[in-house]
């Protein structure tokens, strides 16, 4: 499991229909941390509850303090591009990413671990053609692995 966590001053995201128009499925408007999660084949329960205490609990808000320690708020995205590979060619493999039936379930437990732990958390729809806003802070970028 990979994550890309930015720090933001705020960040929403849309969900973008056929038509062309958007309707706003999540958003914090305060700072926080912004986190796109991609799902790999093996990942499990272990990933997941290292993902979420690694989102959790990184100091990197203002006066190096953590999510937890603030109470601010996630935005969780789902993100399968993070295990693209891009070694040969042009075209990107998405063989990497784990496929939806298996990568929804384990995106939705970063969810609820973040929530168990007592994170205000927003999420954009799996699956779905999504629009990302986001003013990122710093700007403070991180990979996580888990």
């Amino acid at each position: 499991m990979r994550a890309v966590v930015q720090r933001v001053s705020s960040a929403s995201v849309s969900v973008v229909a056929e038509d062309g128009s958007t309707q706003r499925v999540g958003a914090i408007d305060r700072p926080g941390l912004l986190a796109l999660v991609g799902v790999t084949h093996d990942d499990g329960d272990v990933q997941v509850e290292t993902i979420a205490r690694k989102i959790a609990e990184l100091r990197i808000l203002a006066g190096e303090r953590s999510v937890l320690d603030e109470g601010a708020p996630v935005l969780v995205v789902s993100q399968f591009t993070l295990y693209a590979d891009t070694k040969k060619g042009r075209r990107p493999s998405w063989n990497g990413a784990a496929p939806g039936p298996v990568a929804e379930p384990l995106v939705d437990a970063v969810v609820e671990q973040l929530r168990v732990r007592g994170v205000e958390v927003a999420t954009g729809r799996f699956g779905a053609h999504m629009s990302v806003e986001l003013v990122n802070d710093g700007p403070v970028t991180l990979i996580l692995e888990a």
